[in-house]
């Protein structure tokens, strides 16, 4: 895919961004500021009361969002940078997962506890499957071609046939269930078991659980990403403010590092190696992740509840909607500087 073109800000939104950072800025005299450079606030409308889950699929050049309190699926072209639709009809949506091979996209309406399938090309809802009592996260396993729903409150997670749009199993996991990952190394799912703090492994060949690591670093671990190729799971513990780097070889926690208050959504580049960690606090954490861990490489405030982040890997750009700024709700482009 090519680059996105360049754009260009005028320059009182340019001066307007740098003073809110600066003005905002929290980072400690030990971390340096975010890595990053504003690029454009893309307008959405009136400010809403939530956001949640972002995914981008880069090969159509396409960033879906979740507008919780609107109960729609925001889509936005990253290469031209503008909003593309908002479909309705995804009720109280949460998590959303773009699936570049099916050319679909996945929301979970936790509203009517549904998993919602809208197809890429027409930008349709063409399917809605039962996915548990409160459907949050979702993961793709492209293998067997199934999603893996996080039920945070019915404590399972639920599993869909894509080909059918049906319900075939809900997994136990013994506690409220966080975000849900798929790892790539080892063909399994992960799913933090926040109510005991856990990580637990599952098998998709048989749907079973086939591990339950503690995490005793961590409170309230809700927010997840795998590292398959260092093996490295990282978990962002809403309670104590803490983002736990786990060893998915030794099944032991290898290192830990404080967060914004409220971490929630995680992102990676994995072309440049970085780990973004927003939170509810509206304070965003940037981790350079290699073979020994992470290594926090800034940190700062951003805006109010900028507790969403997405980033495209072709671009490096990263992406945050904020609910309300001055007013109004909008989609905050950055880049590397």
């Amino acid at each position: 895919m090519s680059a996105p073109r360049s754009v260009a800000l005028p320059l009182v939104v340019m001066a307007l961004l740098g003073a809110g950072l600066a003005g905002c800025g929290r980072a400690s005299a030990q971390t340096p500021p975010l890595p990053l450079k504003a690029v454009k606030d893309v307008p959405i409308g009136a400010s809403t009361r939530r956001f949640d889950y972002a995914s981008v699929d880069p090969k159509a050049g396409l960033l879906f969002v979740a507008d919780l309190a609107g109960s729609r699926v925001l889509v936005f072209d990253v290469r031209q940078l503008r909003l593309v639709k908002a479909i309705g009809g995804v009720q109280s949506v949460h998590g959303v997962l773009a699936v570049p091979e099916l050319g679909r996209v996945y929301a979970s309406a936790t509203g009517v506890d549904q998993l919602v399938a809208i197809d890429e090309a027409s930008l349709k809802i063409v399917a809605r499957t039962p996915a548990g009592h409160y459907p949050d996260g979702i993961a793709w396993e492209p293998k067997l071609k199934t999603l893996y729903v996080s039920d945070e409150t019915g404590r399972t997670v639920a599993v869909i046939d894509a080909a059918s749009n049906r319900l075939v199993q809900t997994i136990p996991a013994g506690g409220e269930v966080g975000n849900t990952q798929y790892d790539g190394g080892a063909g399994l799912i992960y799913s933090n078991e926040q109510t005991n703090n856990r990580l637990i492994g599952i098998d998709p060949k048989t749907d079973r659980v086939v591990s339950r690591d503690s995490l005793p670093g961590c409170e309230g671990a809700h927010g997840l990403l795998i590292d398959a190729p260092h093996r490295l799971a990282f978990i962002a513990c809403e309670d104590n403010a803490k983002l736990i780097t786990f060893s998915l070889a030794r099944h032991a926690e290898v290192g830990e590092a404080p967060i914004g208050r409220g971490p929630d959504v995680l992102a990676y580049d994995p072309s440049k190696g970085w780990l973004y960690v927003s939170s509810e606090s509206g304070v965003v954490s940037i981790f350079k992740i290699g073979k020994d861990g992470a290594n926090k490489i800034g940190q700062d405030f951003l805006a109010d509840n900028a507790h969403v982040v997405a980033v495209d890997a072709d671009s490096h750009r990263a992406f945050f909607p904020l609910r309300n700024v001055g007013g109004r709700s909008l989609l905050r482009v950055m880049e590397p500087r």
